[in-house]
Parts: structure tokens; C-alpha cells; sequence
């Protein structure tokens, strides 16, 4: 540069020299000099005027050489005149040429020694870049191995083929001098000639056809090259694809062995669907971009929403809805062509058609099941991510159809039910509006357009697409009226841009690939394009992708910061309100709680396993006395004691104690041990644990409770090698000590008393209050209680007679107590006096058995021998012993069985219910509930959103 700025310094000097110096004759001309020779020979062009003003000048010469100003140079005194005759100017030439190669000696030396000395200097300057090699990757230097560049460069056209490609400028001249001469008028003599000449009407009007015909063969010759130039664009896009997927797959089997990022549209993606779970109370996860399309049932919605994401993935039917709720669909580029749901690590070969078929199928599945029972459609979303290729990366999410008529199978509110939802989804302000028309049907019929234009009526975020255009150029009369949808004439729906598409000729069975090439084929051919109806960005869906791509982005940027500052405002808001309502307690969401109640749960279910034997034993045997305690008295005691002598009463307790051993006794012990075990197992659950007993986990335990028990089953095997014990244990009469007789004593007592007592309350309900509750509380028998009492004293006096009497009435005793009854004037029914009867027996054979035990207590010692002479009989307590002793080896056996396997098997059902739990998160939200939950959820939420979007912004800012 310092070079440059001393020569123009220099050339300035020259031309000042040449404006004010002498002019010198000569015949060599100034252009033929060199250029430093014309720097010190200043001589006149031969044309000019010579002029002798008088001045003298000095000026300071510089050079390239150096900085330095060099000498001054004086210049003698001129003479001005005219000189003809001036013979010594061959030496003054030669010697200042002779002067002259000094100076471009010099300037050689001098400027190569500066310049070698500038590239030393900016060589020093420049790093050392063996050190940071490691940048750039492997691949890069080996790139010349996996693609052949010498093939791509035959590949791409040369300059005379693009010359060839490029339209005829000189005949598109000649045409449009053509039209000029065409429209000018001319003058009123060449009019006059015209019309004299006889020739002229034929010749224009043969160049009025000639005209036209240039014109139609220049837009298509226009048209054949925009195609021309699309093939090639199309075609190093195709290749450019596939070196990108020989990149990205070189790079997915770690050849650089380093992370990848997730690309852009993967992380904005991550925060949709955060916000998709986010409280809805806040309106503020609606405010972010995405591309909603709408349309009219089997307008072509998914058809559309396939060909950008080249791949058919929707399920499809022939005219009945499909689409039954919102499906989120990220696009982004990858290697390979796949597709997975958010909630699932399994990958869909989209390229593969039994992958696409079950993609299919099961996005179908995930529809219905959304749909709950009596609806049709549901807000629910599927989230699904497509990556590929050469996708244009953006999220769309495909509503259901709108619909004019509910139809038989649908639900009543199902049009109003999709009008709301596509309304959620496009009063977004930030959302993209894909509105989908049908070109094969009449606008008018068109239900979507009115809808978008409530909710976006300057049309500042709609893109407006009309499918089946193949269609409709043939079933329309008038072409011009697809331009009018085109353009937005039709109707007054407003949109940023405005496209055609053909999506197939439907058949669902087309691949992608066809339709793409028929789409491409028809507008080739089209009226449209040829007539310039419609304009070549406007047609196909390539340039749709493009155009959706580019508006979406462009949304993404001017509103995510936005966005994520009033995230930031709304987490300042909440840890606010957790400071002030719970300073002392954590942030725990409901995934954090449900962990920590998980633990509680299992440490009390291992405190199962520590409770004593003997705890065990006892409340088992008094539950299960409490259980048979009536079928022994009623079914087996009773109906012995009515015999005469005591080998018929022992021969009666052992058959039926043979028989309830077989049938029913096993099973009725393992049902009261399985009722123990889920009451101690309660027990331990609801609890209080005193300070820290949290109440928000109370319900989520009482379901663990219930489902737990409800999932165990006792062990299948254990009532047979309970029957065995217990039908052994009966078996045994023999009382080997004083301790036990006096035990089956006791146990029999309590037993008959409580029957007693049972019976007594019978009894008093029966007859009602007796004389001293009426006095004390103002009681009185109803008209029933004193019928009953009637005959309860008639059936007491026959009794007094007879002690001994049997436990059934006959049926002359209750005809003498009917007549009795009624000569008192009390009308008795003989069904009544039974029932009265089988109580007043019940309560004096109880009292009988009752002195009966006490007798025996001394009965040991005529036990021993057998009751032999002894008028003593005490097998009744026996029986009893009998009886206890079984009640006590069950319990034992049982608890064995409880301590040693149904405590595991409870533990390991209480494990899975919770790991069912863990999965199920509509059962974490019903039974973990309150504001704190939901607070901390809030909380959550809001960080985890913050912490996507920023990180997000940055990675915005860094691709920019």
C-alpha cells in the first residue's frame, strides 16, 4: 500500500510538471516513452499551443525506494522564444536515459529487499498452525477417498452449456422491437400509404400472427430453460444430499470421537414438548412458533404434510376422518430417513414399507386410544420426530379435519369440538397457518377459509395451499378462476403466499418418488404455468417446504426472546411464592415426592418382618376362633350335646369334625391369615410417624394398600398341608396335664358366655325392655315385643317342668302353648313360638353347660381313669381342648407360612404396584395432589423450559 501511495505521489509531481514546464520539440512522442521516462521528459502533444508563461518552480522528487525525500534538483533558468534550431538534445536524452537505469536499478533492489523483509514480518505474524491440525476433521483430508470430485466436476455443466441453456438475447431484442413497432403509432403519411396500399391489411395481419407466435415460442423457450435449470439444481441438490448423508453416517460411527450437538430443531422440539405438559393456567406455551395445518376433511392435509416429510406415514381411509387429534411432527436432517415417537426409543425405517406400515398403525393406536369412550376427537398430541436427508427442518402439527356435517358414528359435539381445537392452535400469534384448500371442489363449499380468516384476517401469518390442481384444471371451465383462488380473489381471506400442489392421483399405494415426478410432469405441461397464471415459485411442494421453512424460522427468531423473558418473569413469581408458603421444605415434584413415599412404603412393608411370632400366633388363633367359633358351637357342640350318652356324642363331634376339617376348615384359615396379614400390613401404613409424618402421601398409600392385596394370592399349596396338621391335631385326646384341663376349661367358659350373652341381647331384642329400663328410661314394648314376651314366659313355665327337655318342640307342645296364648288373648302364629323357643333353649342350654363346667374343673382325676365309676362326664370339655389345641397349631403353621414366604411375596407385589405407578402419570397426578405439588410442578416446568430456551438462544445466535 505504502508503494502505491508514493507512486500516486509521484504521478502528481509528473503532472504538475507537465501542466508548467517548457514544452520541448521533438518528433518522439510522449505515449512511447517509458514510463519513468515520462516522468523526467515532459513534452507537449503536437496539437497543443506552445506557451512560454514565465515561471519557475522547484518540487521535491520522491521514490519507491524509501521514505526519505531525496535531494532537491534545481532547474536552470529557461529561455522562452521560439528556437528552431536546437541540435543537442540526442545527448541530453542519453544522458538522462543513462541516469535513468541507475534509478530502475535501484528501485529493483530496493523494493525486493523491502518486499522479502514485509513477508518475513507478516510470516512471523501469522500462528503456527501444526497446533491446531486436531480442528479440522479426519475427514476433510480424507475426503478425496469416499468422493470422487473428478466426477463431479464432469458432472457439472461447462460454460458453453450454460451458454446453451441461456435464453436468445438477440432474438428476444428482435421480439420485443417487434412488439414495439407493433404498438407505435405511426405517422399520418404512413398511415395514408398503408391504407392506399392494397397489400397492407393481409400483411398485418400476417404480422399480427407472426407476432404471437414469437411471443408464445419466447415464454416457451422461458419455460423449458426455468425447467432446465431446476433438473440441474434438483440434481446437485440430490447429489449434495447424499454427501451429506456419507458425512453424517462417516460421523455417526465416530470417526471424529467427539458428541454431536442436537441440531436446532431437536431442542426447540424438546421445549414444544415440555410445554405441551405445562399448566395451561399461565397462556404462555402457546406464544411460540409452529406451522398449524388446517383444512376441510379429505382436503389433502396429510398428503401435503407426507410430501414434506417424504414419507407416507399417516394412516389413510377412504373418505371417513383419520386425523382423530393433534400429531406434532418435528422434521429435521439426518443420516438416515427414520421416524420415533417422544415417548419411544424404537426407530421406524421410513425407507423400508413394512417400518412405514407399522408407523402407520401404530400412530392409529395412539389415536384411539387418546379418544376417550363416547367422543370422536381428542386435544391430546402425538409427538413425533421424522429425520432424513435433506428435510427442511421445522415443526408442523396436522389437525383434525374440519367438518360441515356430523355424520352417523360421530359425536354430537364433534364439530364443535374441532372448531376449538384448531382455534387453540391459530390464536396463537406466533403460529404459522397452513391453510389447506381442495382445488377438485368449489371454494365456495369451503368451511377452513372462514375459519382462518376470524383468526387471522390481515393475513400476516397464513400460507395458503390448494391441492388437486390436476383436478381442477380438468374439471374447471375457466382457468382464470384457479388464478382467483391462487391470488386470493375469490374470496376474502387474506395470506403472506399463495400455492398450487399436486399431491398424487389417489392412489394410496404411490411412493413418494411418483408422486414427486407427476407433480413435477403435470405443472411441466400445465395451462398455468404456460399462460403465467401462476408463477414457478408458487407451484410444487419443494417450493412450499422452502417457503414454510423460511417464514417459520423467521418466527422463531423475532419471538424466542421474547418468550423466554416472560418465562423468566413467571419462575421469579413462583420461587416467590414457595419462599413465602414453604420456607422450610424442599422443592419437591411430584416425581421427587412419589420417590420418597416409595421409600416410606417399602421400609414399613419390611417392618412386616419384624414383628415377634408370638404377636403373630396370638392375633391369629383369636381371629380365627372368631371365624368358626359359630359353626363349632351351632354345627358340631350343640347338636352332640343332645345325645344320651357319651359315645354317641363323641362318635357325633368326630364325624363333623372330619367333615369341616375337609371342606371348609383349611380355607377358612388361610383367609383369616391373609385378613392378619393385610391388617398388620395397614397398620403400618397408616400410622403416624409423629413430626414426620407427611400427610400429601396418605392417599398414594392407601392405593398401594389396596392394589397390593388386591394382586396377592395366598400359596395354592398351603390349605393342603394345612388340612393335614389340622386333621391330625383333632385327632388327639389326649390331655397330658392339669394346665392344659384347666385351659379347656377357661376357653370353654368364654366361649358359652359370650354365646350367652349373644343370646341374652337376642332375647331382650326380641321381647323388648324389661321393667326397670321402662321405669328409668321412659321405654315401651311395641305390640310384636309384647307377643313375643307372652310367649317367651308360656315357653319358660314348660321349661321349669321339664329341665331336661329336648332343644325341638312338638307339635302338640305348640298347639298347648297356642291355646294357652289365646286364652290370655293373644293370638300367636306357630312360626313365632319356634323362633322364640329356639332362643329361650338356646339361653337355658347354655346355662346348663355353664354349672356343667364348673363341675368338670375337679373332673381331671376321673378323666385320667376314664370316668370310670364316676357319674361325671365331661367330654364337652374335651371337645373344647381339642378345639384350642388345633386353633394353636394352625396359628403357628400360618405364621411360619407368613414370616417365611407371604411377607416376601407381599414385598415383591408392593414393589411392582409402585413400579407400575412410576410409569403411570395420570395415576401420580390423582393421588399425589395440593398446592405444594402443584407448585413444585409449576416450578419445574418453568426451569426446565427456561434452562431449553436459553440454551436454545444460544445455539441460535452461534448458527447466525
Amino acid at each position: 500500500m505504502w508503494r502505491l501511495r508514493r507512486a500516486a505521489v509521484a504521478c502528481e509531481v509528473c503532472q504538475s510538471l507537465v501542466k508548467h514546464s517548457s514544452g520541448i520539440q521533438g518528433n518522439l512522442p510522449l505515449q512511447k516513452l517509458h514510463l519513468v521516462s515520462r516522468s523526467i521528459y515532459h513534452s507537449h502533444h503536437p496539437t497543443l499551443k506552445l506557451q512560454r508563461p514565465q515561471f519557475r518552480t522547484s518540487f521535491q522528487q520522491f521514490s519507491s525506494l524509501t521514505n526519505l525525500t531525496l535531494r532537491k534538483l534545481k532547474l536552470s533558468p529557461i529561455k522562452y522564444g521560439y528556437q528552431p534550431h536546437r541540435n543537442f538534445w540526442p545527448a541530453r536524452v542519453a544522458a538522462r536515459l543513462l541516469k535513468l537505469r541507475y534509478l530502475i536499478l535501484g528501485s529493483a533492489v530496493g523494493g525486493g529487499y523491502t518486499a522479502k523483509k514485509t513477508f518475513d514480518q507478516w510470516k512471523d505474524m501469522l500462528p503456527d498452525l501444526n497446533d491446531y491440525k486436531w480442528i479440522v476433521p479426519d475427514i476433510v483430508w480424507e475426503i478425496d477417498e469416499y468422493i470422487d470430485l473428478e466426477k463431479i466436476r464432469k458432472a457439472l455443466p461447462n460454460s458453453e452449456d450454460l451458454a446453451k441453456l441461456a435464453p436468445d438475447f438477440d432474438k428476444i431484442a428482435e421480439s420485443l422491437s417487434l412488439l414495439k413497432d407493433f404498438f407505435t403509432t405511426g405517422s399520418p403519411g404512413e398511415t395514408a400509404f398503408r391504407a392506399t396500399d392494397p397489400g397492407s391489411e393481409s400483411d398485418k395481419r400476417y404480422k399480427k400472427v407472426s407476432d404471437k407466435e414469437k411471443i408464445d415460442q419466447l415464454q416457451e423457450e422461458l419455460l423449458h430453460t426455468q425447467l432446465k435449470y431446476q433438473r440441474i439444481l434438483e440434481r446437485l441438490e440430490k447429489e449434495n444430499k447424499e454427501l451429506r448423508k456419507l458425512v453424517l453416517q462417516k460421523d455417526d460411527k465416530g470417526i471424529h470421537h467427539r458428541k454431536l450437538k442436537k441440531s436446532l430443531i431437536d431442542m426447540y422440539s424438546e421445549v414444544l414438548d415440555v410445554l405441551s405438559d405445562y399448566d395451561a393456567s399461565y397462556n404462555t406455551q402457546d406464544h411460540l412458533p409452529r406451522v398449524v395445518v388446517v383444512g376441510d376433511q379429505s382436503a389433502g392435509k396429510t398428503s401435503v404434510l407426507e410430501m414434506i416429510a417424504q414419507a407416507r406415514i399417516f394412516p389413510r381411509g377412504s373418505g371417513e376422518m383419520m386425523t382423530r387429534s393433534p400429531v406434532k411432527v418435528t422434521l429435521s436432517e439426518g443420516p438416515h430417513h427414520v421416524a420415533l415417537f417422544k415417548d419411544s426409543s424404537r426407530e421406524f425405517d421410513l425407507t423400508k414399507e413394512e417400518d412405514l406400515a407399522a408407523l402407520r398403525h401404530e400412530i392409529e393406536l395412539r389415536m384411539r386410544k387418546n379418544v376417550k369412550e363416547g367422543c370422536t376427537v381428542s386435544s391430546e398430541t402425538i409427538s413425533l420426530n421424522v429425520k432424513g436427508p435433506g428435510l427442511q427442518r421445522m415443526v408442523l402439527v396436522d389437525l383434525p379435519g374440519v367438518i360441515n356435517t356430523v355424520t352417523s358414528g360421530m359425536a354430537p359435539d364433534t364439530k364443535e369440538t374441532i372448531f376449538s381445537i384448531s382455534k387453540a392452535y391459530m390464536q396463537n400469534p406466533n403460529a404459522i397457518i397452513l391453510c389447506i384448500q381442495d382445488g377438485s371442489v368449489d371454494a365456495e363449499r369451503s368451511i377452513v377459509t372462514d375459519l382462518v380468516s376470524q383468526m387471522d384476517p390481515h393475513g400476516r401469518r397464513t400460507i395458503f395451499v390448494l391441492t388437486k390442481v390436476d383436478l381442477a384444471e380438468k374439471n374447471v371451465t375457466s382457468p382464470s378462476r384457479i388464478q382467483q383462488i391462487i391470488e386470493g380473489k375469490l374470496f376474502p381471506m387474506k395470506a403472506l403466499g399463495y400455492f398450487a400442489v399436486v399431491t398424487g392421483k389417489g392412489n394410496s399405494s404411490e411412493s413418494i418418488e411418483a408422486i414427486r415426478d407427476y407433480e413435477e410432469e403435470f405443472f411441466q405441461n400445465s395451462k398455468l404455468l404456460k399462460t403465467s397464471m401462476l408463477k414457478a415459485h408458487q407451484v410444487t411442494t419443494r417450493n412450499l417446504s422452502l417457503a414454510v421453512s423460511d417464514c417459520f424460522w423467521k418466527m422463531v427468531r423475532e419471538s424466542v426472546e421474547q418468550q423466554a423473558d416472560s418465562f423468566k418473569a413467571t419462575r421469579f413469581n413462583l420461587e416467590t411464592e414457595w419462599k413465602n408458603n414453604y420456607p422450610r421444605l424442599r422443592e419437591l415434584d411430584r416425581n421427587e415426592l412419589f420417590e420418597k413415599a416409595k421409600n416410606e412404603i417399602l421400609d414399613e412393608v419390611i417392618s412386616l418382618s419384624q414383628v415377634t411370632p408370638k404377636h403373630w400366633e396370638e392375633i391369629l388363633q383369636q381371629s380365627l376362633w372368631e371365624r368358626v367359633s359359630t359353626h363349632v358351637i351351632e354345627n358340631i357342640y350343640l347338636p352332640a350335646a343332645q345325645t344320651m350318652n357319651s359315645g354317641t356324642f363323641n362318635t357325633t363331634v368326630d364325624i363333623k369334625l372330619k367333615q369341616w376339617t375337609d371342606k371348609q376348615l383349611p380355607n377358612k384359615a388361610v383367609e383369616v391369615a391373609w385378613e392378619t396379614l393385610q391388617e398388620e400390613f395397614s397398620r403400618f401404613m397408616t400410622e403416624p410417624k409423629g413430626k414426620e409424618h407427611d400427610d400429601i402421601f396418605d392417599k398414594l398409600k392407601e392405593a398401594v394398600k389396596e392394589e397390593s392385596i388386591k394382586r396377592h394370592k395366598w400359596n395354592d399349596f398351603a390349605e393342603d398341608s394345612l388340612r393335614v396338621i389340622q386333621h391330625n391335631a383333632l385327632e388327639d385326646r389326649s390331655i397330658s396335664d392339669k394346665q392344659q384341663w384347666d385351659a379347656a376349661i377357661y376357653f370353654m367358659e368364654e366361649a358359652l358366655q359370650a354365646r350367652l350373652k349373644d343370646t341374652e341381647n337376642a332375647i331382650e331384642n326380641m321381647v323388648g325392655p324389661d321393667w326397670k329400663k321402662r321405669w328409668l328410661y321412659w321405654k315401651n314394648r311395641t305390640q310384636e315385643q309384647c307377643v313375643h314376651n307372652e310367649t317367651k314366659n308360656e315357653l319358660e313355665k314348660m321349661l321349669k317342668c321339664n329341665e331336661e327337655h329336648p332343644a325341638y318342640l312338638a307339635s302338640d307342645e305348640i298347639t298347648t302353648v297356642r291355646k294357652n296364648l289365646e286364652s290370655r288373648g293373644v293370638d300367636v302364629d306357630p312360626s313365632l313360638i319356634k323362633d322364640t323357643w329356639h332362643q329361650v333353649y338356646r339361653r337355658h342350654f347354655l346355662k346348663t353347660a355353664l354349672n356343667h363346667c364348673n363341675l368338670c374343673r375337679r373332673g381331671f382325676y376321673y378323666y385320667q381313669r376314664h370316668f370310670v365309676d364316676s357319674e361325671l362326664e365331661c367330654n364337652d370339655v374335651v371337645l373344647f381342648w381339642r378345639i384350642q389345641r388345633m386353633l394353636a397349631i394352625t396359628a403357628n403353621t400360618l405364621r411360619q407360612q407368613l414370616t417365611n414366604t407371604e411377607v416376601r411375596r407381599l414385598e415383591k407385589n408392593v414393589k411392582e404396584v409402585l413400579e407400575d405407578f412410576a410409569e403411570d402419570s395420570e395415576k401420580k397426578v390423582k393421588l399425589l395432589t395440593g398446592k405444594r405439588v402443584q407448585l413444585a410442578e409449576d416450578l419445574k416446568k418453568v426451569r426446565e423450559i427456561q434452562e431449553k430456551l436459553d440454551a436454545f438462544i444460544e445455539a441460535l445466535h452461534q448458527e447466525k
